[in-house]
This record gives C-alpha cells, sequence and structure tokens, in this order.
C-alpha cells in the first residue's frame, strides 16, 4: 500500500488574518469545503488552535476524528487522523503566507489506506472535494 501526496496552491485576495481565521475554525473550514465537520474537543486556546479535534462525516462513511497537532496563528496547521478511519498515516499540513495582494494556502495531505488498492481513489476524491471548495471561496472573497 503506497502512500500518496495531494499538494494545492490557493491564492486569495482577503488579508491573511481573515482568512486563516476562517479556515483554522473546523465548522466554516467544513462548510467550505461540503464536509459535515465539528468541534468536539477545544484545543489549548479554547477553540480550533493546538490538541482541538474535530469530528467528520462524509455521507454514508463512517465519521472520524482528526487532531490538530501544529498550530501557529497566521502561518500553519498541521493535523492528522486520530480515530476510526480507513485512512492511516494521515497528515495535512496548511501552510499561509502573505502576499502584496492578501495571501496564499499551499496545502499538503498524505495518506495511506488500510484498504489495498483505494489510496489513489480517495487521495483524488479529497483533492477534487477541498480544491472546489477552496476554489470557490477564494472567488467569493475577491
Amino acid at each position: 500500500m503506497t502512500q500518496q501526496s495531494i499538494n494545492m496552491h490557493f491564492e486569495f485576495t482577503q488579508p491573511l488574518d481573515k482568512v486563516f481565521a476562517e479556515l483554522s475554525d473546523h465548522e466554516r473550514f467544513g462548510s467550505i469545503c461540503g464536509i459535515k465537520m465539528r468541534r468536539v474537543k477545544d484545543g489549548t486556546d479554547g477553540a480550533n488552535g493546538l490538541g482541538s479535534v474535530r469530528k467528520i462525516n462524509i455521507g454514508p462513511l463512517p465519521s472520524f476524528e482528526e487532531t490538530i497537532t501544529d498550530f501557529e496563528p497566521a502561518k500553519r496547521i498541521e493535523y492528522k487522523i486520530t480515530k476510526g478511519s480507513p485512512i492511516k498515516n494521515h497528515v495535512g499540513l496548511l501552510q499561509f503566507a502573505e502576499t502584496d495582494t492578501g495571501c496564499t494556502l499551499d496545502y499538503e495531505i498524505k495518506l495511506q489506506s488500510k484498504i489495498p488498492m483505494t489510496t489513489g481513489i480517495i487521495a483524488a476524491a479529497l483533492k477534487n472535494g477541498i480544491s472546489k471548495g477552496l476554489q470557490r471561496y477564494a472567488v467569493q472573497q475577491a
């Protein structure tokens, strides 16, 4: 079972602080990407930061949880799946940078499926869903 890597780049015309605030909020991020997502455990900041846990439901699939493992305001968010998923070795990294016209987001996801020969299918579905949501968000913010 091979590990897959998804790399996405997005540009936003809104200020970095605004974009980071919206994309670091679990419920808002889920809404943007069309995923049912809610915070089930507060982070050390009392909200969505380091140590926070979000529960994700996608269609008829069993829910799973992701935990924020690294959080640096207006710079980076790293998370991993910590409970209940057919995906293993899953790590997501969002890196933000300010630009003259707004900000950018470089989003990388590494994953491996526990089910043989499905990692590529899962990676493609993830990339498609997240890309569509974040591209739509970028256009709405312009």
